[in-house]
């Protein structure tokens, strides 16, 4: 190569630097959570932010869509009391799968055109009381560019396998025992969840070795209770490992599973605003053998890489 073609690659860097500094300077980064009740939930959160800035360069804040604090408006009011020059916000929803919060909610609350009719109020007038109603205003002049959820990105795979190792790390049987894995995801009456667990699944089973399956924890077919007990139909296993498939821990994750699964008594103390039947008149799991419940996702080093890279493809 010569001296030009060097001059030339080196100014191009330079550059490529000082763009990167520049989209830095004026952008931002809205990481979106659903919200929980539970605190620990807000912990992960925290982590997955402090991550993320530390890798990425950017300045960033969690915003939460309902129950928890700061909202999506309050956290876009941070990020431009911290940098009044920001004339781009980038908001990432930290979820698995497209659904009526990232395609109708998120949307809206950011001031931006829903993805999809509202099929809990098509004409968009929502009542008093609803989480929609009277919101919050956006005090941003500048771009907010929405992406899209995660969605069954391959390396999910590496934390899936993870969250078995460590499983069985654990188990109490020898290594020979037989084992089955069951992938538990939320379930929605949109078909964006089934499609996403149902990708993730058929990355997993063409690269593992073991027996197994999928269910939801709620809203459609296959219920946790029928996915294992066909796969046992199918399988001798002596141990199951289950492996939320949910970023942060949640009442979903240390609650209505659990009890799903008979590793929680129902007691029916839990406050909880949807109107979703978890474990009620669900079909007996036919299963006396070694159940085992890893961590959700959490702040996994993948997920904050997977993040990364979406922000990064879309500049």
């Amino acid at each position: 190569m010569d001296s030009s073609s060097n001059l030339q690659n080196n100014l191009d860097s330079k550059t490529l630097e000082k763009t990167n500094k520049k989209a830095k300077n004026n952008t931002a980064i809205l990481l979106i959570s659903h919200g929980s009740t539970l605190p620990y939930s807000e912990q992960v959160f925290t982590e997955i932010c402090n991550k993320y800035k530390e890798v990425s360069g950017f300045d960033a804040e969690v915003g939460y869509m309902k129950v928890a604090k700061p909202s999506l408006p309050q956290a876009i009011n941070n990020l431009i009391e911290r940098n009044p020059t920001l004339t781009n916000i980038i908001a990432v929803p930290v979820f698995l799968a497209p659904g009526i919060h990232t395609k109708i909610d998120i949307p809206t609350i950011l001031g931006l055109n829903p993805l999809e009719k509202d099929p809990r109020c098509p004409d968009g007038n929502y009542p008093e009381g609803h989480y929609l109603h009277d919101l919050e205003t956006i005090n941003f002049d500048g771009e907010i560019t929405l992406l899209q959820p995660i969605g069954p990105d391959k390396s999910l795979q590496i934390i899936i396998n993870d969250r078995i190792n460590n499983a069985l790390s654990n188990s109490k049987l020898d290594k020979n025992s037989k084992t089955g894995i069951l992938l538990v995801s939320h379930g929605s009456r949109l078909k964006y969840n089934k499609e996403f667990i149902t990708e993730v699944h058929k990355q997993f089973n063409e690269s593992t070795q073991y027996p197994n399956t999928f269910g939801f924890m709620e809203l459609v077919e296959p219920d946790i209770p029928t996915s294992i007990n066909k796969l046992l139909s199918n399988n001798f296993i002596d141990r199951l490992v289950v492996v939320p498939i949910f970023i942060a821990p949640g009442m979903h994750t240390t609650h209505d599973i659990p009890t799903i699964l008979g590793l929680l008594e129902n007691h029916h103390d839990h406050e909880h605003n949807h109107a979703h039947n978890h474990h009620h008149n669900l079909n007996k799991i036919n299963f006396d053998g070694e159940v085992l419940y890893p961590e959700p996702i959490g702040s996994d080093d993948v997920l904050i890489d997977i993040l990364k890279k979406k922000v990064e493809n879309e500049l």
